[in-house]
């Protein structure tokens, strides 16, 4: 079949796997669910492809609170908000569809695809799917911390260390093992205190790496922050001591937006913060059809390395459709009337009629 018609590199969506017309009831190569940093490189590098692209995104993506992102080379400092909106700009260029909704089902067709059913639209048709759903922060069960949370309430010292180096530091130990955060953060400041909040005890070792820190340690629950003039000013204990601090560090608890995954039987592996994906190099999961980028492959991908699982995953993801389309129309010339020998004889022809260097 020629294709005569292809607007801004797109795809046309004509595959044996799935047809089908314009957005609303459409079919797509690759649906892409979720549109952070992840979801649109994969998106970009399959719109670069001349494939047909859809992004689903719910508008949540995981920094949202947060002012800046850093350690993207050429791009650090730059808020996420803008940093996206430029990715959605570019992807533009290439014929990608965007829509603002959520999917609420990914369900297999039954031959080879996937029907996607949104929440405020008609449902769709994928080839292929990439899951960038993301993660959520859960945080320790004290009042006070969502509201500060991106601002002087954080977690990650490669974030955010830099904007807040040699102020005085407050480490939340909501497990024993959050100790090793308190060590961590002495990198960025020598005034940093560990609350052992409600962590009975550290073992021996820890105690004697903390006092070699200098890390001071506070043992006592703590009752939440202490604001002033919309900054963090201390830490309040339920005794009713406030230690000063102006910034506090707690370790969230990273939790996979995993029921889509879910809910298609996907094989997961056991993490130190819960079942993830199981999936190979490229973010395959073990659901034909079915890839896993971003935070809801991983907790610990900071946005570049969530652009870098997108870029391969659709790199991979491109590859796999051309051998299926390439395989299908093989298998369609043999239920033919073309047979091996005829189609070599053609393929000869169209090669070199008359070029030297090939037999006859």
């Amino acid at each position: 079949m020629t294709r005569n018609s292809r607007k801004h590199g797109a795809h046309d969506g004509a595959h044996a796997e799935a047809g089908g017309a314009a957005h609303g009831g459409a079919a797509y190569d690759v649906v892409v669910v979720g549109g952070g940093t992840a979801g649109l490189s994969a998106a970009l590098v399959l719109g670069r492809s001349r494939r047909r692209v859809l992004v689903v995104d719910a508008g949540e993506p995981r920094n949202a609170p947060a002012a800046h992102m850093q350690g993207y080379l050429s791009r650090d400092g730059m808020p996420p908000a803008e940093f996206l909106a430029e990715g959605r700009r570019e992807l533009a260029r290439y014929g990608v569809e965007i829509v603002r909704d959520l999917v609420g089902a990914v369900v297999p067709d039954g031959r080879g695809g996937f029907t996607l059913s949104l929440a405020d639209g008609p449902s769709v048709r994928a080839r292929r799917v990439v899951l960038a759903t993301g993660l959520v922060d859960e945080l320790p069960d004290v009042p006070g911390l969502a509201e500060r949370w991106g601002r002087d309430v954080l977690h990650c010292p490669y974030c955010h260390g830099w904007e807040v180096r040699d102020e005085a530091f407050g480490v939340l130990a909501s497990e024993p093992f959050n100790s090793h955060q308190a060590l961590l953060v002495t990198q960025w400041s020598k005034d940093v205190t560990l609350f052992l909040d409600k962590v009975g005890e550290l073992p021996d070792a820890e105690w004697e790496r903390l006092a070699a820190a200098g890390v001071s340690v506070v043992e006592g629950e703590v009752a939440g922050p202490v604001v002033e003039d919309d900054r963090l000013t201390g830490v309040r204990l339920t005794d009713g001591r406030v230690v000063p601090r102006s910034v506090l560090f707690v370790a969230a608890r990273p939790v996979a937006r995993s029921g889509l995954l879910d809910a298609l039987g996907a094989h997961t592996e056991d993490t130190p913060f819960g079942p993830y994906p199981a999936l190979d190099e490229t973010g395959r999961t073990s659901v034909p059809g079915i890839w896993a980028v971003g935070n809801a492959a991983s907790p610990m991908e900071q946005v570049i390395n969530a652009a870098s699982a997108g870029y391969r995953a659709g790199v991979a993801l491109n590859a796999e459709l051309v051998m299926a389309d390439i395989d299908a129309e093989a298998a369609r010339r043999r239920a033919g009337v073309f047979s091996p020998e005829t189609e070599a004889a053609v393929a000869r022809s169209v090669a070199g009629d008359g070029v030297h260097g090939f037999a006859s």
